[in-house]
């Protein structure tokens, strides 16, 4: 068996065992929805943030509620705050690496807004930072996190908890989650049934 054989088959079988697990988050993934369906109901936005492949899966996400996930319906307000190069590094300058997205959090978060952070860490200064100003100012939040959730764990309204020792399974884990929350939202705001 050559030595990519065996790396696939590998990744494989970990993604399988941790993608199962992801059924253990069924009552969490329900409040999450709740959470994003009735802040867009009630006029409010998504805020979603991340450090590097997070900041990637954020701004995936944000994408899909923009623009749209499954089928053509209306645009729902979501922004990425790890998209902007000139307000990450002008807040990280000034400020500091910790505050790029409490900052933002600041500027953009009303009462009602929903924050969504992923760390696969659960150890980002910048994620806790983001989740401290928006409980401060009144907003929902939602954790992607991982491994054992770091000292994020318990800081926002609801933890998404991929429990694997790998972050690369961790992020196909969020991922997933992300994908099954934009389905279901799009679904609910369309006026379908699941």
């Amino acid at each position: 068996m050559s030595e990519s054989t065996v790396i696939l088959k590998n990744a494989v079988a970990a993604a399988k065992e941790t993608l199962q697990s992801l059924l253990e988050l069924d009552s969490q993934l329900a409040q999450a929805a709740n959470l994003i369906e009735q802040g867009l109901r009630a006029g409010n936005k998504l805020l979603v943030c991340g450090n590097g492949g997070s900041a990637a899966d954020a701004s995936h996400f944000a994408t899909e509620f923009v623009v749209r996930f499954m089928k053509d319906r209306p645009a729902y307000p979501a922004i990425c705050l790890a998209g902007d190069g000139g307000l990450l590094t002008a807040a990280g300058n000034d400020y500091g690496f910790e505050e790029i997205f409490a900052r933002q959090v600041a500027a953009f978060g009303l009462p009602g807004d929903v924050l969504i952070c992923l760390t696969t860490s659960g150890k980002s200064r910048n994620i806790e930072r983001a989740l401290q100003e928006a409980k401060a100012r009144e907003l929902k939040t939602i954790a992607f996190l991982g491994r054992d959730g770091g000292s994020t764990v318990g800081m926002a309204d609801i933890d998404l908890l991929v429990c694997s020792d790998s972050t690369a399974r961790i992020q196909e884990a969020h991922q997933l989650l992300l994908h099954v929350l934009c389905e279901i939202s799009e679904t609910r705001l369309s006026g379908n049934k699941l």
